[in-house]
């Protein structure tokens, strides 16, 4: 199967870029406790750190490249310190090349250890978040944004609540059979471009539109399709997990076509196997019912373990084995030969 893609994977970010975006997507916010060129700090990891003993002097493991967490323990531990001995810990940790330091819990540093990380270049920020909420919501969005993902051409509906990916060589109709699903009650998640992020290290795969295109389809021979405003809000998705994919193919008399679906095709986008169904176009055929089919025997599959092909197939073995229990079985050449020799002795 071949795809129309893109690999893409972003290798690190700004702390500009993270203390922006971050507070528009959570509801987390942080306050700058000094000013240092944020553009020059860039956060390589998704991973988050609290270096308690970092600042007790052991940096021989200090991941020191990730955004550093000081929370009541970091602070308390140096606020009980004598002012020569906290100048001399902070100074050894802010030596290394952190992107930043985030205070939780409203905690405060002192002036003079302020003024040592702004010196270094180190961006200091603090939020009233509790270190456990905050480091729930910043590895969430690191997780985001150093996903791996792909952009794929094609469709993506929800369908019953089943992510479907629509994939097919151009021309096939995949926005027509898309925009035919939105027209019978589904929704539209993307038309023509679609961003597909694993998350982390799961097997969890989730599509996005692209932010260019939006909620706009292209439809041959009627041109651009506002799907929001014909359809309403209701017809729109942000996002939705990636369950099948159905490969829209060109009919031909010479190709063979799955006839039972007894053997599961699979399909591998970004490493993670997904169902795959393989559907002929033709005219006449309604390829929008079959998508629904195809939506409602996965969810048969996933929450009732029910699969119709194995079921027929075990009704028509039921009856051959039944058949044949009443089946006399025909009499042997040995039981032959004593009647035939008992007839001739009468």
């Amino acid at each position: 199967m071949n795809f129309d893609q893109k690999g893409l994977r972003k290798r690190s970010i700004t702390v500009a870029y993270f203390f922006e975006k971050i507070q528009q997507r959570f509801d987390i916010k942080f306050r700058r406790l000094n000013g240092v060129d944020e553009q020059k700090r860039r956060i390589h990891e998704r991973d988050l750190h609290r270096p308690g003993l970092a600042m007790a002097g052991f940096t021989k493991l200090f991941t020191y490249k990730r955004v550093q967490i000081l929370g009541n323990t970091e602070t308390r531990y140096l606020n009980h310190l004598s002012d020569e001995a906290r100048s001399t810990a902070f100074a050894n940790f802010v030596s290394f090349r952190m992107p930043c330091i985030i205070l939780t819990s409203n905690n405060k540093l002192e002036p003079e250890l302020i003024d040592m990380a702004t010196n270094a270049g180190i961006p200091v920020f603090v939020t009233r978040c509790s270190s456990a909420k905050a480091i729930y919501q910043i590895t969430d969005f690191l997780d985001e944004e150093f996903s791996l993902y792909q952009q794929y051409h094609g469709s993506m509906v929800d369908v019953y609540g089943v992510g479907v990916l629509l994939t097919g060589k151009s021309g096939l109709g995949k926005s027509e059979v898309a925009l035919d699903l939105v027209e019978r009650g589904h929704g539209l998640v993307a038309d023509d471009v679609v961003v597909v992020k694993r998350r982390g290290e799961t097997n969890a795969l989730v599509a996005s539109r692209n932010n260019i295109i939006d909620h706009f389809m292209e439809i041959r021979g009627l041109g651009v399709v506002d799907v929001r405003q014909n359809f309403g809000i209701r017809a729109i998705r942000d996002s939705k997990d990636v369950q099948v994919v159905v490969e829209l193919l060109e009919w031909s008399k010479e190709a063979e076509y799955e006839r039972l679906g007894l053997d599961q095709k699979t399909v591998k986008l970004l490493g993670v196997d997904l169902p795959l169904a393989q559907l002929p176009i033709f005219p006449g055929k309604n390829i929008t019912v079959i998508i629904e089919v195809v939506a409602l025997n996965f969810l048969l599959k996933r929450y009732a373990g029910y699969v119709p092909a194995e079921a027929l197939t075990e009704r028509i073995r039921n009856v051959i084995n039944k058949d044949r229990a009443e089946t006399p079985a025909p009499p042997t050449s040995v039981e032959t030969s004593s009647e035939e020799y008992d007839d001739e002795n009468d």
